[in-house]
């Protein structure tokens, strides 16, 4: 009992004496002041250089170079270290964002090199910030680290601008011209759909992600080849099989705007190169219908001024870093040498719904991964009937409160309305690249739902006015969509 007893009164006095010793310690700020003379110990060892960055420069106009080192300060993770720190709400109401203070000291380092920024005013109140670097890393350092905070302040700055959808108005009046815009009207692209909520292969997704990766960092690889730093997809397949949503996939990986080209309001081949040239760089420029437009003998447009607009000289003087988008139905009666490599660098079929792709649409829309009903609607489908996702998409939807309804009326639907399409090949999709030294072809093929016609591509199409064809216009895609269903 004794040496129990004896125990537990060691225990209790190394606690007190660990106890005392935080508070000395932390309380008292013992450690915060032991390290804040060291480092001025250290200082006295070293010669510095001092560089101001003021807010505005001589003309009263704002410092580039101060707004740069303001974004890249506010990146750093050393910013949570300082004395000084500044919490505000971000975008999200969840969201919890700092911000430099006034007097507040951030640390930084850069090729084995320590720097020290210095948020500050001077004494009529203008804003700077100071840089102190030693004088032994100055001409070492210096000029690369500015082109760092450059380059990734840019970055940031990217990423925070607000995408934008741009449509084309008709008409070539001097008061269109005269706009700043010109024919471009834009309104803000908020379209929640991306490639980690997009029904579609994991396969084929990852494989796009790759290609756009590869594309936004393929400046300099462009330019050694003398080739323009743009890149295209074709999309095609029935309606309804997520073409659009997997646009809006895309722009929101790159965060690029849309610029919704609607050929319909393009009186000629000269129009068109006017409203090329009014697009801007880190834009995703989509043509839809491509296929009506290039078999069609009624547009004032012609063929070759289409195909200028692809991959002709005017496009190479447009704008750098874009991405090109055309979509059609089917693309058997169009010309290949139109979607040649280099006009059209990557193909992805949109097909109809298969057994693997109505399983990731269940999965997806009513949480199901397993189902009694599963291998009834895996019969039906090898019997050949098959809808699009879009359509079965929007039974699930209706009947989300009751997975065994929902799936009962897409074994109705696929019943009644299965139109024996499914026997359309049906094949992992194919990934094809071409030398280094020129862009490969992709061919992407097999089932992919996203669900082009869903609630949320209509929400999509009726907020940011994708649906701006003519009842004429109208009419011939729903001749076309009977068509289909009457396997013509």
């Amino acid at each position: 009992m004794g040496i129990l007893r004896d125990s537990i009164l060691l225990l209790l006095v190394l606690a007190v004496v660990l106890f005392l010793a935080r508070v000395v310690l932390f309380k008292t700020g013992l450690i915060h002041m032991v390290k804040k003379w060291w480092k001025k110990i250290i200082d006295w060892f070293h010669v510095y250089q001092f560089y101001k960055v003021p807010e505005f420069n001589d003309n009263i106009q704002e410092n580039q170079l101060y707004r740069r080192v303001y974004t890249y300060l506010n990146s750093l993770s050393s910013i949570e270290n300082s004395d000084f720190t500044n919490l505000f709400t971000g975008k999200k109401p969840t969201e919890i964002i700092l911000r430099l203070d006034r007097n507040q000291i951030i640390t930084d380092e850069f090729l084995n090199a320590k720097f020290c920024w210095i948020n500050g005013e001077d004494d009529e109140g203008v804003r700077n910030f100071v840089l102190k670097i030693r004088k032994a890393d100055k001409r070492r350092i210096l000029s690369p680290y500015l082109h760092h905070i450059h380059s990734v302040s840019e970055e940031l700055e990217q990423r925070n601008i607000e995408m934008k959808l741009f449509m084309n108005v008709a008409g070539d009046g001097d008061e269109i011209r005269k706009k700043k815009n010109g024919r471009w009207r834009s309104i803000p692209f908020t379209h929640p759909c991306t490639f980690d909520n997009i029904a579609m292969e994991m396969d084929l997704k990852e494989k796009v992600k790759s290609d756009l990766e590869s594309f936004l960092k393929g400046k300099q690889f462009y330019n050694r080849l003398g080739r323009v730093w743009k890149r295209s997809y074709l999309l095609y397949g029935p309606s309804g099989t997520g073409k659009s949503s997997f646009v809006a996939a895309m722009a929101n990986f790159l965060n690029y705007d849309v610029y919704d080209l609607d050929l319909s309001n393009v009186s000629d081949d000269s129009d068109l190169k006017m409203i090329l040239l009014q697009t801007t760089c880190r834009s995703v420029i989509v043509i839809e219908d491509l296929d009506r437009f290039l078999l069609s003998k009624s547009t004032a447009l012609s063929v070759s001024g289409i195909l200028n607009f692809i991959d002709g000289i005017l496009s190479s003087c447009a704008a750098g870093e874009r991405i090109m988008v055309f979509t059609m139905t089917a693309k058997e009666q169009i010309d290949p040498a139109v979607l040649r490599p280099g006009r059209v660098d990557v193909h992805i079929h949109f097909p109809l719904c298969d057994f693997t792709a109505f399983k990731a649409l269940a999965n997806s829309y009513l949480g199901l991964k397993e189902h009694k009903l599963f291998p009834q609607v895996e019969g039906i489908f090898q019997n050949g009937a098959s809808l699009s996702p879009a359509e079965i998409g929007e039974l699930m939807i209706a009947n989300r409160n009751s997975p065994s309804r929902a799936l009962k009326s897409v074994i109705n639907a696929l019943q009644t309305d299965g139109d024996r399409r499914g026997t359309l090949a049906i094949g992992r999709r194919l990934f094809h690249e071409r030398s280094p030294s020129e862009d490969y072809d992709g061919e992407f093929s097999g089932p992919l739902c996203g669900g082009g016609s869903s609630p949320a591509v209509k929400e999509f199409r009726k907020l940011y006015g994708l649906l701006r064809l003519k009842s004429n216009k109208k009419s011939q895609s729903f001749d076309l969509a009977r068509e289909l269903r009457n396997g013509s």
